[in-house]
């Protein structure tokens, strides 16, 4: 199981560090003359500052107070007032409902022998150069809740003597004086700790509610919707942190939606910008934070691969002094922290606290996401969603929904519903025009149709869910976003188009969202825009021609799947077609019908080719075909039968089992019951299981493994 980012530039240690220089010193960390640098303070003239009068100038962000009935649905109120609250990037809500159990008593009685490791922050600035730049140390210290808690309150209390809270304006001042130029050297800061402190107990007014981190992502407005949980993306994670513990500037993984809810504790302060301003934010951090040695690539991609790395914190007055919109939050116990898409923020601990987070989204993300998987492709970067499979099955659960029933849709519905509509049709209008010049080219021998779920390409890395290029070897699936004729790959180049079996309703769908009457003038404006479309201007610029007319007819001079003979992995052969089996990272393994005339060689190949698959693409495993019938594989259930039931499991979304250790995928979700399934050969369910739930679940995402993000 893969874990959200939580930043690359981690190196561990055998020790845990301390925050008083003397304990520090005498660490075995300290023992090391360049990792003791790493703790040293300098000082540093681009964020130097005579006084810090600057942070009176940061305006709080809004404040929201729901009433009881308000709170009902968190997704429902927060669709109600992103309109205003994301024009600060940040907000904060005050629950009115309370936990009745507290935080402590949960991680130490109900989750008996909880335990966590820590990470040692230096605290301190850095030139953010080639020489110079902040690096995070695993401790190797693991803590109980209650020890933890002890270690904080007494470095706070030898500090300022006292166990009270102090005014938070003057914790601000005293931080950033710290980590200028005190003589604190580094704290420990437990983040991405896996677990819950909602309480389970029937009896906890606020652990029953739908306000538990752990619900989130069940709910029936949540398009994160996954057969494999994603810790802290799709089930939240704890942050226990101690006294100028930090998050330093970060945006959430592909730009999600992110709650925080503080259990209890100190206070925290949250520095938040507005995500129509992450462009300008990264351009000052580029231009004024970073030295231009250590950016991995030119332009605006820079400073957010490095930004990636979590590791950056700077003070909010670098911002101030170009014009960058800056909004803060104080977070007390009982209260929610919303950090809205692509909005960037940081943050410190005033002491001792533990708080919960967990991503989500919400139809309105679309379009910031699909810029998110444009530039983790362009960094090479490993996506941890299939946003291209979300996507569409949102976009035909919505056209169903409209088909089937007449409900009463909210103005901010209908936004979100918009978002999916645009999102979707220029993706299917991408899709259509890339096959189309594929094909204009002659480079492709055959076209196939699948059903599986997403896979990545081989060389960008981007999810692929529409369509795909196979090469002759089935081993570097492609994109439609590369130029195919400059290829050099060592099987002999492209064989296959991959189309979805059910393309023509996705395109039937774009087709009809495009007649609405808001939708076309839409359409033409974000499509005209497109990076994407200038791409295949570029690469396909001998099969562009004024000939081309969206969703027209595309000619496949060989579009049958033919049979060739199988393996049977004992020698023998057969008539009926070869499958393979792709395991994207994002869900169970999936069956796809291949155009293999040479089965038995590539049925030897696959075991010496594991490693360098996994490093590609993900696990591959040639399946025995005949264990499952070819008519088994090509059976396909009326979408609009399946969406109908699909969307009656949506909103049946229980509140059971919600124990943080449960698997997602074992609550109610969108999904096609008994009556409706697949037949299979009753002799092998998992290949039931895998071709049935990629081909006509919900969205399926799991996450990767580990060593296909590093």
């Amino acid at each position: 199981m893969m874990h959200r980012s939580g930043g690359e530039a981690l190196r561990p240690a055998s020790c845990g560090v301390r925050m008083h220089r003397n304990s520090f010193m005498s660490s075995n960390i300290g023992s090391n003359i360049n990792e003791r640098a790493e703790f040293s303070k300098r000082k540093v003239a681009k964020f130097d500052t005579p006084d810090f009068e600057w942070t009176e100038k940061i305006l709080e962000c809004p404040v929201y107070t729901p009433s009881v009935d308000e709170f009902h649905d968190p997704l429902v109120y927060l669709q109600k007032i992103a309109p205003e609250a994301s024009k600060y990037g940040i907000c904060k809500i005050v629950s009115p409902v309370s936990a009745s159990v507290a935080a402590g008593i949960v991680l130490m009685k109900e989750k008996v022998g909880f335990k966590f490791t820590t990470r040692v922050q230096p605290l301190r600035l850095a030139e953010w150069d080639s020489i110079d730049k902040v690096t995070f140390f695993m401790s190797g210290r693991n803590y109980t809740f209650r020890d933890f808690e002890k270690m904080a309150n007494k470095i706070f209390a030898r500090r300022y003597y006292s166990a009270g809270c102090l005014p938070p304006s003057f914790m601000e001042k005293e931080f950033w004086h710290e980590i200028a130029c005190g003589k604190t050297e580094s704290v420990e800061y437990a983040c991405d700790v896996d677990g819950s402190a909602f309480s389970s107990s029937s009896s906890d007014p606020l652990g029953k509610s739908r306000w538990n981190l752990k619900k989130l992502s069940r709910l029936p407005k949540s398009i994160l919707l996954l057969e494999t949980s994603i810790p802290g993306v799709t089930e939240p994670m704890l942050y226990i942190g101690m006294l100028f513990s930090m998050f330093a500037w970060h945006v959430e993984d592909h730009y999600l939606y992110s709650i925080n809810y503080h259990h209890c504790g100190a206070s925290k302060t949250w520095y938040g910008i507005p995500g129509p301003a992450a462009l300008d934010f990264e351009k000052v951090v580029r231009e004024h934070v970073y030295s231009q040695e250590i950016l991995s690539s030119e332009g605006v991609d820079g400073a957010f691969d490095v930004l990636l790395g979590k590791t950056t914190l700077f003070p909010p007055k670098v911002l101030l002094e170009h014009d960058i919109p800056v909004y803060k939050a104080v977070q007390k116990p009982g209260e929610y922290v919303i950090t809205f898409p692509r909005a960037y923020h940081a943050g410190f601990s005033h002491g001792f606290n533990c708080g919960e987070a967990v991503n989500f989204a919400i139809g309105d993300w679309f379009p910031l996401g699909t810029i998110a998987s444009r530039r983790y492709a362009l960094l090479d970067r490993t996506p941890l969603l299939p946003q291209e499979e979300l996507l569409c099955k949102e976009a035909m659960l919505l056209r169903a929904s409209v088909e089937l029933e007449d409900p009463e849709y909210s103005y901010q519905d209908l936004i979100c519903q918009e978002s999916i509509k645009v999102s979707f049709v220029n993706l299917i209008r991408f899709q259509h025009r890339a096959r189309w010049c594929v094909m204009q080219l002659n480079e492709c021998i055959d076209v196939s149709s699948f059903s599986h779920g997403t896979i990545l390409c081989s060389l960008c890395k981007r999810d692929c869910y529409v369509a795909y290029l196979n090469c002759r070897c089935y081993l570097h699936p492609l994109c439609l976003r590369h130029d195919i004729k400059s290829l050099d790959l060592n099987c002999g180049g492209i064989l296959t188009l991959s189309v979805r079996e059910d393309i023509l309703d996705m395109e039937a769908t774009a087709r009809q969202f495009e007649q609405e009457e808001s939708m076309s003038l839409e359409v033409e404006r974000c499509c005209s825009k497109s990076e994407d479309f200038l791409l295949l201007s570029s690469i396909f610029s001998g099969a562009e021609s004024d000939s081309y007319i969206p969703y027209c007819e595309i000619s496949h001079e060989a579009s049958q799947v033919q049979n060739h003979p199988f393996c049977d992995g004992n020698g023998s052969t057969g008539t009926q077609a070869s499958y393979c089996y792709y395991d994207s990272g994002f869900g169970s393994s999936s069956l796809m019908s291949t155009e293999n005339p040479h089965c038995n060689s590539i049925e030897h190949k696959v075991p010496n080719l594991k490693n360098q698959m996994s490093q590609l693409l993900s696990r591959h495993i040639v399946g025995n075909s005949s264990e499952v019938s070819t008519s088994s594989c090509s059976a396909y259930v009326g979408s609009q039968s399946k969406i109908g039931h699909c969307l009656a499991t949506r909103s049946s979304i229980t509140e059971e089992s919600d124990d943080s250790d449960s698997e997602i995928f074992c609550v109610k979700r969108r999904s096609c019951k008994v009556g409706q399934k697949i037949v299979c050969d009753t002799g092998h369910v998992n290949t039931e299981q895998q071709a049935f739930k990629l081909s006509q679940e919900a969205p399926t995402r799991s996450k990767l493994q580990a060593d296909n993000i590093i």
